[in-house]
């Protein structure tokens, strides 16, 4: 009897939703090679389309993501050693900053555990709901490396530098309800709301303002490279730009008339 061989990735996109499901549960979602190039083809096909109105990743199984599959990797012939920052550059640093240039909101549903570069995966994503019973772990210097892919920056910057050096020297469990206690992501919701909340967070996003949300996303991470002066500037370009659009004018009658607003996207 064959069995079936499941996607390592499972993509779809409908109703201006696309969703990423990491699909090796069996690993606990760790990521291999096939993994990425599924995520990267994906991504070329749905990140300029305008009908996008939201991104989603979450996982199967019990994990979100374990990370790195070290156990994945050929062995190398004795004596050689392997080049760790070839992945990242191959990979990991092309999909964080796909992510961080997409027009669409990008949402992490994290859905169990979520360790090394799959802690990293979670942070990369513009909001973040998880679990209850979901944590995270660095994990990274216990194999004798560094925090990666953006990790080393996205830590800092959302819990500062104090908790951000602990966890990734300690590598303790930091639960999602601390997490969330802490700023370093946005919401934490008892497991049995997890589906609803997820699906309403969801829902809300792909009935927003597609654009405002697009330049809202791009001013917030342009803010700590820019001065204030910079940051006014791009504010008045990207507000003088809304103006002019469908959305902006249907908002506009919306609140006028006291009902909600039907956005478009345009």
């Amino acid at each position: 009897m064959n069995e079936t061989i499941q996607p390592p990735v499972l993509c779809e996109f409908a109703g201006g939703v696309a969703t990423v499901t990491l699909n090796r549960p069996d690993r606990l979602n760790s990521f291999n090679d096939a993994m990425h190039d599924a995520i990267a083809a994906f991504l070329d096909r749905i990140e300029h389309d305008p009908a996008l109105r939201v991104l989603v990743f979450t996982g199967a199984g019990r994990a979100f993501c374990a990370g790195q599959d070290q156990g994945d990797r050929q062995p190398l012939p004795e004596g050689q050693k392997r080049d760790m920052g070839a992945a990242l550059e191959r990979y990991y640093k092309p999909l964080v900053l796909r992510l961080r240039a997409l027009p669409a909101p990008v949402v992490c549903a994290m859905n169990g555990l979520a360790v090394g570069v799959g802690a990293t995966l979670v942070l990369a994503c513009d909001i973040v709901i998880a679990r209850e019973s979901a944590y995270f772990v660095q994990g990274f210097t216990k194999l004798g490396l560094m925090p990666d892919g953006g990790a080393s920056q996205f830590l800092p910057q959302r819990i500062g530098t104090a908790r951000a050096l602990a966890l990734c020297m300690l590598n303790d469990k930091l639960p999602a309800r601390q997490a969330a206690d802490w700023g370093l992501i946005w919401r934490c919701v008892p497991d049995d709301e997890f589906e609803a909340a997820s699906s309403a967070l969801v829902a809300q996003l792909a009935g927003s303002a597609t654009r405002a949300l697009a330049m809202t996303k791009q001013a917030i991470y342009a803010a700590a490279g820019n001065t204030l002066g910079q940051q006014l500037d791009l504010e008045t370009a990207s507000q003088r730009a809304l103006g002019y659009t469908d959305d902006y004018q249907e908002g506009a009658a919306a609140f006028r008339e006291k009902r909600s607003a039907d956005f478009k996207g345009r």
